[in-house]
């Protein structure tokens, strides 16, 4: 869901699908995640979706940068039964692999292009789900991915 805004179909605001911005994606995000998050019980964000007291209420801030792609996705399937989270996380780890492919990038040419302070190394581990990886920092990978596809 969180990489269908490129094609215009996942809401929120409009996305310039030719040269997607990291701030248009993660804005994007924004939308998406708090539009959800309004339509769940405040307590079922702590108690049934786990988010952290402080994750709620920067989500409920409209914050969601530091927001994991995992927690994300868990927002959008609370309040879309017909979503999963695992899935959802699932197809955005696969959207950004085919898309490097696509692109012909490796993770070391998205770390030089992105502004998080990440290695090629933690590059690797965040799209393969071995380690955390935030809302901001899926933007910006997928904003590098996208302006390079052909």
């Amino acid at each position: 869901m969180f990489h269908e805004v490129v094609d215009g179909s996942g809401g929120g605001p409009e996305v310039d699908a030719d040269e997607p911005a990291a701030e248009e994606l993660l804005a994007a995000f924004e939308a998406m995640v708090t539009e959800a998050a309004a339509a769940v019980d405040p307590d079922r964000l702590v108690g049934e979706v786990g988010l952290s007291e402080a994750d709620a209420g920067a989500l409920r801030d409209g914050e969601v940068a530091s927001l994991s792609l995992a927690d994300g996705a868990a927002v959008l399937a609370a309040a879309n039964p017909d979503r999963d989270a695992d899935a959802t996380v699932a197809e955005v780890r696969d959207h950004l692999l085919m898309g490097m492919a696509t692109a012909v990038l490796d993770v070391d040419a998205i770390a030089a292009k992105i502004d998080a302070d990440l290695t090629g190394q933690e590059v690797q581990q965040a799209l393969e789900g071995r380690t955390r990886m935030t809302l901001g920092q899926l933007a910006e990978i997928l904003a590098v991915i996208e302006r390079r596809k052909p």
